[in-house]
């Protein structure tokens, strides 16, 4: 069956970043240097951070799948962490400057002129607010047809709703689709629904596994 769509995770292959490819891990770097700034023992925000995390699924709320707001997270950071509102606002932007991580340019100009052969999509594990910031920073919505954050519609990667969505909103069968993830999870699930799923290791690699898809 002919290609008609590819289809890219963005943490991890656009961006490149420490942990992207579990949206509500720990920032271990950020996490330490908050420490010292907050006089905290070494890996007490983190813990911290994990127990935020756990009481809040306790109650059903998860950032990842939209079940919590970022306005719901943001107001029980106060309580989790004892910062101060400035440290708060700080420690926000220092958060977001490592989940969006520097941009893979190789690969974005590569992604960007498969357009208009193919259509394109991103296919993201996100965290409420996530779209606000990439967008920002990198205006993924200029480089592509479609863009879904796990966040938005209720599901995350692996579960195989998420790509039988991704395939109906771009009118592709699986087989008609290449996606492209750094988490060899995802790209099981995909490939059990008869996507060409690739494993990323490298730019290279990629493009390459791509093509011969192409």
């Amino acid at each position: 069956m002919t290609i008609r769509a590819v289809v890219f995770d963005i943490g991890g292959i656009l961006e490149i970043t420490p942990r992207h490819d579990d949206p509500t891990a720990d920032f271990p770097a950020l996490h330490a240097a908050w420490d010292a700034r907050l006089n905290m023992a070494r890996g007490e925000l983190d813990r911290r951070m994990q127990e935020l995390d756990a009481r809040l699924q306790r109650m059903g709320k998860d950032g990842a799948i939209g079940t919590c707001t970022e306005q719901e997270w943001l107001a029980e950071l106060p309580r989790a962490t004892d910062m101060t509102s400035e440290q708060l606002d700080a420690y926000i932007r220092d958060f977001w400057d490592v989940y969006c991580g520097q941009p893979n340019d190789e690969l974005i100009a590569y992604f960007r002129n498969l357009r208009p052969r193919y259509q394109t999509a991103l296919l993201s594990n996100s965290f409420v607010g996530a779209r606000r910031e990439e967008q920002q920073r990198y205006h993924f919505d200029e480089i592509t047809n479609l863009i879904i954050y796990s966040h938005e519609v209720g599901m995350a990667k692996p579960d195989p709703r998420i790509f039988a969505l991704t395939c109906q909103r771009l009118c592709v069968q699986p087989a008609e689709m290449v996606f492209l993830d750094d988490s060899a999870q995802h790209v099981a699930a995909a490939r059990e629904l008869g996507i060409h799923a690739i494993l990323f290791r490298d730019n290279a690699q990629a493009i390459a596994d791509i093509q011969a898809c192409l």
